[in-house]
């Protein structure tokens, strides 16, 4: 009798929990590409590359490893399309006595699972994905213990139970959080450190005319793909980032630079939520170089709080709020996207550079996405299911449980307010103060009113008047209000005819 282990997409760990434990003899692990998978959104080409190359990469990995491994490549003619018909057929292959497999990362992927035990008879064992630090039920018990959920406690939380950056049982440096030394404008620099390039090898070159043939209409570009693959590769990249990057991580970890894609960011999320990485790991070692003095605190603690802080909070609330949470539209917002999301041809500098590096490398860090990205479709009205379709199947690095309540829910303040406390909205001096992109830019980030002025001002001012029922009351943005209450009532509405103007452009 065998024992059938299925592994997904995002579970390329050697020490997945689903193969713990488990008599290599006795057991076969199916690794499946699937159309469903590839379709359900239009994946960025170099998503799809990185993923299946990954995949492929990673089935040998397992081999070496000790293990019978059954891979199912797209193109093959037998594919059923669906990962419960790739199980059905593997059943049929062979005597499975039970289905031993890692909790899913998604809802959809998970009622697949539950559903197994009946569709096939056999015993389903799932298990909890010890890559995490927070289980669903421990985030549960926090979360049902407090009358209003906030990152920074459960990252306090999370801080003790780890022990990262505790000294005696308090933070070291004496603050929890360094955030506000974080926020410093960037200059180009010509030794800026530059993340390390792979060039792609046979598999990788494999999938990249799979990928070129089957998905031509995807969104992004082939050109100069040079991500890892594989576990060795990521790990020369964290090496390279701890190294080169971490020390001036924080300094400028809210920068943008026209031309400068990747600044001092770790580049290391895709690794770490398909599994090549292990973010605790990564923790540790980034608290060494904090410990033994080649990287400063306001660095370690900004890198640390993203992973075992703000990764950790979006999860569980993801599966804290059920599928329904797609579905929420606090602001009632409709308009589609602009055309120009999935070309990059826009004459605001800003989205033009933001958008163009994510439509090239499947990559733009979270000031960019959130900031200027984010900014812009919110101020304008977008769909946030729409919105958070376009950042699910763009970025290299998006599964849904960590995309939907970065981008619905804090982005898109689709959630009303239970994963940020007010909506990330902006005027073009915000992008003007952390980046050079306003230097660059038709437009004058200086003014509100006229042909050149900076959509975004007239934007964000139209934005709060017309939202004024729903987040008048909102404490943080009682600054704002009282500004645009002291305009005249003359000057209020050419801002607002002017926001109209622009947004009548947009249809």
């Amino acid at each position: 009798m065998t024992i059938l282990i299925p592994v997904f997409g995002d579970q390329l760990s050697l020490d997945l929990s689903s193969l713990a434990d488990m008599d290599q003899a006795d057991s076969i692990v199916l690794m499946m590409e699937v159309a469903d998978e590839t379709t359900y959104v239009r994946h960025h080409k170099q998503k799809l590359v990185y993923i299946l190359s990954a995949m492929r990469h990673h089935a040998e990995a397992l081999r070496t490893a000790g293990w019978r491994v059954e891979y199912i490549h797209l193109y093959d003619p037998e594919n059923s399309g669906s990962f419960t018909g790739e199980v059905a057929r593997a059943v049929a292959r062979h005597e499975v006595s039970q289905i031993v497999v890692t909790e899913s990362g998604e809802w959809r992927v998970a009622a697949m699972l539950d559903a197994w035990p009946t569709i096939f008879g056999l015993s389903v064992e799932i298990r909890v994905d010890t890559r995490f630090l927070c289980s669903h039920a421990a985030f549960a018990a926090w979360a049902d213990s407090r009358s209003e959920l906030t990152m920074e406690f459960f990252y306090r939380e999370m801080r003790r139970k780890t022990g990262l950056l505790m000294d005696e049982g308090k933070p070291a440096g004496g603050r929890w959080n360094f955030d506000k030394d974080n926020r410093k404008r960037a200059q180009a620099d010509l030794l800026m450190p530059r993340p390390l390039a792979f060039s792609p090898d046979a598999i990788t070159r494999d999938v990249i005319a799979l990928v070129k043939e089957r998905f031509a209409d995807n969104p992004g570009s082939l050109d100069g793909f040079d991500y890892a693959v594989t576990a060795q590769d990521a790990e020369r990249q964290a090496v390279s980032f701890f190294t080169n990057a971490l020390p001036q991580f924080g300094d400028f970890e809210d920068a943008m630079l026209t031309g400068e894609r990747f600044l001092w960011h770790s580049i290391l999320s895709p690794y770490i939520n398909s599994g090549l990485l292990n973010p605790l790991d990564l923790c540790r070692r980034a608290e060494t170089e904090y410990r033994e003095g080649r990287a400063p605190l306001n660095s370690v603690e900004g890198y640390i709080r993203q992973i075992i802080g703000w990764r950790e909070y979006v999860r569980g609330i993801y599966w804290r709020e059920g599928p329904d949470y797609v579905d929420r539209n606090f602001l009632g917002h409709s308009r589609a996207l602009p055309d120009w999301f999935w070309t990059g041809d826009t004459d605001m500098h800003c989205l033009a550079e933001t958008i163009g590096q994510t439509l090239a490398t499947a990559h733009a860090h979270h000031i960019q996405r959130l900031m200027v990205i984010g900014n812009f479709a919110l101020l304008i009205g977008a769909d946030p299911k729409q919105v958070h379709h376009w950042y699910l199947e763009i970025y290299l690095d998006a599964y849904e449980w960590v995309e939907l309540p970065n981008t619905l829910g804090m982005s898109q303040f689709g959630d009303g307010g239970l994963l940020g406390s007010k909506p990330y909205v902006s005027s073009g001096a915000y992008i003007n103060r952390m980046s050079d992109y306003c230097g660059h830019c038709c437009y004058d980030v200086g003014k509100r009113i006229g042909e050149d002025a900076c959509p975004f001002n007239a934007l964000y001012w139209d934005f709060l008047a017309r939202h004024r029922e729903k987040l008048g009351k909102n404490r943080r943005l009682t600054m704002p209000y009282r500004t645009w209450d002291r305009q005249s009532e003359s000057d209020q509405a050419k801002t607002r005819a002017q926001a109209a103007e622009y947004l009548t452009s947009l249809d």
